[in-house]
Formats: structure tokens, sequence, C-alpha cells
């Protein structure tokens, strides 16, 4: 029964513990299992040892009933034959087996509660080495999220001071003025390039609220309800000055 008794005490243990100690938990507890599991086919193999001594206790206490009987059956027959010294000396070896019959019994019904109680502890170990097993995993899980969340913490402490991020707000603030730069690049370099005075009537041209008057009063002239507009640029007004002596000019001609 040693071998119970260590692997008992070796269960009870608290594997929590194991967490806090200096080895590496999940080494520790895979190399427990192990050692429970080795244990466990030791205790198997004491129990097997039990149950054929049993077994071999059972068919002894058999046998001296078989013999019993068959000397009784002897005595019997020499009874018949009328050889009553005969009889007497079957009937002394009869109850020299009766005692050892009674001894296999009482020996045999010991052996077999004893298998019994082997068994049950046996079962009991297996249930307890299976519930340390998924114990184990649940511990292995534990350790692997608590080292995370240290990593986790300790990166997070190393950000304390801010430099990665401010880093990172001077970078934004440089992309941006770089990009700054260069679409005031492309402003300038589209209106400096070419014919500037094209340009301005072109700007002129795409003037808000002159496409699309142009484009509502060519609607309505479709719908009937206008005028087709006319698609020349209206020419300034000149100054009343040379109006005037514009039209002395065309009357002078036109007498001529």
């Amino acid at each position: 029964m040693g071998i119970f008794s260590r692997l008992g005490t070796l269960i009870k243990s608290n594997l929590n513990d194991l967490i806090s100690k200096a080895e590496d938990p999940q080494k520790m507890l895979n190399q427990i299992v192990v050692e429970m599991q080795n244990q466990l086919v030791e205790a198997k193999k004491q129990v097997a040892v039990s149950i054929a001594d049993e077994k071999r206790l059972k068919k002894n206490w058999d046998e001296q009933v078989e013999l019993s009987a068959e000397w009784e059956r002897k005595a019997m027959l020499a009874v018949r034959s009328g050889d009553d010294a005969l009889a007497k000396e079957a009937l002394v070896r009869k109850t020299e087996h009766d005692k050892q019959q009674v001894e296999f019994e009482k020996q045999w019904r010991l052996q077999k509660d004893a298998v019994e109680k082997l068994k049950d502890q046996l079962r009991t170990l297996n249930d307890k080495i299976e519930e340390a097993k998924r114990k184990k995993n649940i511990l292995i899980a534990r350790q692997k999220r608590a080292e995370a969340q240290k990593a986790i913490q300790d990166t997070m402490r190393g950000l304390s001071d801010n430099s990665a991020f401010d880093t990172f707000e001077r970078m934004t603030q440089k992309v941006d003025q770089i990009e700054a730069e260069s679409e005031a690049s492309v402003e300038l370099g589209g209106e400096l390039a070419g014919d500037t005075l094209q340009q301005k009537f072109k700007k002129l041209e795409a003037a808000p609220g002159g496409g699309s008057d142009m484009a509502l009063a060519e609607l309505k002239a479709k719908m009937g309800l206008g005028p087709m507009p006319d698609a020349r640029p209206a020419l300034t007004s000149a100054p009343e000055g040379e109006a005037a002596a514009g039209d002395t000019g065309t009357r002078a001609d036109q007498k001529r």
C-alpha cells in the first residue's frame, strides 16, 4: 500500500503553489503528470498481483472441496465393500481436506475483500490523476495569460514617457508641411506656366454662375420660354467720350 500513500500525497499537494516558484510551471506540471502516470502503472501492477492471488486462493479452495467430496465417495465405496477400516482411513483424509477447505475459503474471502478495496482505490487515484490533468491545463493557460499581460504592461511602462508618441506627432506635422509645400508648388507652377493672358480668360470663363446661367437660358429657349442666348462674349462698354467719337466717325463715313 506504500505506492498508494505516495500517490495520495503527491496528488493532494497544492499545484497552484508552482506558479510562485522559480521553476517553469508548465514544465513542472507536465513532469508531475508524467510521474503520476508512472506510479499509476506500478499501482495497477500491484493490484493485478493481488487479483492473481485471489484467483489462486479460490482455485485452491475449489480443489479442497472436490478432494473432500472424492474421499467421502471412496469411504462410501469401502463401506459398501464391507471394509470399515479402509472407510475410516478415507474419512480421515476427507477431514484433512475439509480443514484445508475451510482455511482456503477464509483466505480467499479476505483476499477478495482486499482486492475490491484496491480496485476502488485505483479508480479513485485514476480519477484524481485525470482531474490533475485538467487542472494542469487550466494552470498553464493562466500562466500564459499572466505572461502576456506582464509583457503588455512592460511595453506600456516603456512608453510611459510618451517619447514614441511625441515622435509620431512630430512626424505627422512634418508630413503635413511637406504636403502643403507640394500643393503650393503645383499651384504656382500652374499659374506661371504658359500664356498668362490665356489663363486669365480661362478663369473668367470658369467664373461661378456663368456656365450655369448660360445652360439655364439655353434650356428656356429650347422650351420656347425665352430667346436663344448669344454665345459670343459681351464686349466691355467703352467710355462715353470714345463712344461719341466712334459714332461721329461713323456718321462722317456714311456722308462720304
